[in-house]
């Protein structure tokens, strides 16, 4: 068997997968190893970079035997991975911490609230391109800096999941533009680490690592990496991407005006623009093809409906047939609103948010509630969408569906509805290997620019267009969504000392 082959490598929260493509981007195999996360208290999470690195090299070693003669037709490898997970190496390579915090390590909260205090947004957006939030790689390396100083002092380098990848594969260290877009400590205009931002939160700017081009070459596959893993040694590996931008370009949201829904555990809704948009409210990341893809993140998307199946039907019911339940419902639920801030805000001044049910009447049923929580969750997505097209003054005029909600054809109908926007679903699911092999087939010469290998390699099914008697509907709705979202703010922190003062009291 001949012919050239890329090798993906995706670093995730659950597991990294190794996958092997074909020149037109499709996937001849792909394997998983599944790794855990570490929870040592409320509010932490971890995992342990070495427990990444076993499950790279095994799961290439396994796609490897699958496809014949795969170690010798593999013209360029390209790993992406989660973001934010803060990982220290020492001068020789070594880990300085057994495990790294992850994006959603809450630990840094603290950290964050004081800077928040002590600097207005206008101070700091220009120079980082984004708003605080302990996500930020930024704030995790404060925390060990003050909470593990010994490891602070040995570390030489601080890096992300994919980057250790990269040094297990070649025994080079850098990160791509997309990661240090979001460490809080990049200048966007630059795409450089800024002095101000690093001198304001008291680090070491010597231990941040060289900022590269996505589609470089960062190295060759080391003697020891070919032992360990069975690929050949001297096979080019690049200095690839983060999981949300890599991801982006594979589905095909890589031009501006283009948008993307991302609605897993939660919902991330996007638009590709040519600028970062400097807004409290909003979030910047670099894209692949030198964009930006500007941000909001509502913490609760399909775990609304993980919520509801639990709460009201204690886990009996399947999704498809509280779908089906909902479906009963008309738009607009008969003037019946959910908030869907079960877990919070990410952003903002209310982290503190609720969820509620508003305009409950006695002739609403179980599938007006089901129905309400599938539209509540799209009027905040919406809201977001109306707050970059706002900032940017561009509507978005497409939008490109992932993750586990493109599944749902309902949900899909009302977004394209309440968006007023068409709706695309691409017929590959697995966009972060096809954004990876779309970056090898342009690094390897058989695409000029990565939009035209992305716009090559994706396909999508029906376009799903907005419904008039539904988007008519959503129009009336959603000011008085946006409405009752501001004039609920000012009852959550009472609802906070409510909830302290009637809480039980321990012996």
């Amino acid at each position: 068997m001949s012919g050239e082959l890329f090798l993906a490598i995706d670093v995730g929260t659950g597991s990294v997968r190794a996958a092997l493509t074909d020149v037109t981007g499709k996937i001849l195999e792909l394997v998983s190893r599944e790794h855990d996360q570490i929870v040592p208290e409320f509010g932490w999470a971890e995992q342990r970079p070495v427990d990444w690195w076993e499950g790279a090299r095994t799961s290439v070693k396994t796609v490897l035997d699958r496809v014949d003669g795969a170690r010798e037709r593999i013209s360029a490898i390209c790993v992406c991975g989660q973001m934010h997970g803060l990982v220290l190496l020492d001068a020789h390579g070594a880990l300085t911490r057994e495990t790294a915090p992850l994006w959603n390590d809450k630990r840094s909260v603290d950290l964050v609230r004081r800077f928040e205090e002590a600097n207005a947004p206008g101070s700091y957006l220009p120079e980082s391109g984004n708003t605080p939030t302990p996500a930020w790689p930024g704030f995790k390396l404060q925390w060990v800096r003050d909470n593990d100083p010994a490891a602070y002092a040995r570390s030489a380098v601080a890096i992300m999941p994919k980057d250790y990848i990269n040094y297990r594969l070649t025994g080079e260290i850098a990160m791509d533009t997309g990661d240090a877009s979001c460490s809080f400590l990049m200048n966007p205009e630059r795409l450089d680490w800024s002095a101000a931002m690093i001198e304001r939160m008291g680090l070491d700017a010597a231990k941040l690592p060289p900022i590269r081009n996505p589609l470089d070459v960062i190295g060759h596959v080391t003697e020891q990496a070919a032992r360990d893993t069975g690929l050949r040694s001297g096979t080019p590996v690049l200095v690839g991407g983060a999981d949300y931008p890599v991801a982006l370009l594979g589905s095909g949201a890589c031009r501006p005006g283009m948008g993307s829904d991302s609605t897993g555990t939660g919902a991330i809704i996007t638009a590709i623009a040519e600028k970062p948009l400097l807004d409290p409210e909003i979030s910047n990341v670099a894209t692949i093809e030198g964009n930006w893809a500007q941000f909001v993140l509502l913490e609760t998307g399909g775990d609304g409906m993980r919520w509801a199946r639990r709460a009201f039907h204690g886990n009996a019911l399947s999704y498809d047939e509280i779908v089906a339940r909902a479906a009963e419902a008309p738009a607009g639920c008969d003037a019946l609103l959910f908030m869907p801030f079960l877990t919070g805000e990410r952003l903002g001044r209310h982290r503190n948010a609720r969820a509620q049910f508003f305009g409950l009447g006695a002739g609403h049923g179980m599938e007006h509630l089901h129905r309400a929580i599938l539209e509540g969750i799209v009027f905040a997505m919406t809201r977001h969408i109306r707050i970059m097209e706002h900032a940017s003054n561009k509507p978005l005029e497409r939008v490109i569906a992932a993750g586990g909600g493109a599944r749902t054809e309902l949900w899909l109908k009302i977004k394209a509805s309440a968006f007023n926007i068409p709706i695309l679903v691409p017929r590959e699911p697995e966009c972060g290997i096809v954004g990876c092999a779309a970056m090898a087939a342009t690094a390897t010469g058989r695409f000029s620019r990565v939009e035209q290998a992305a716009e090559g390699f994706v396909s999508y099914g029906a376009e799903i267009q907005p419904d008039p008697r539904w988007a008519e509907t959503y129009s009336h709705t959603q000011p008085v969504f946006d409405r009752l979202y501001h004039h609920s703010q000012a009852l959550y922190d009472d609802l906070d000392a409510l909830a302290a003062a009637t809480r039980p009291t321990q012996p």
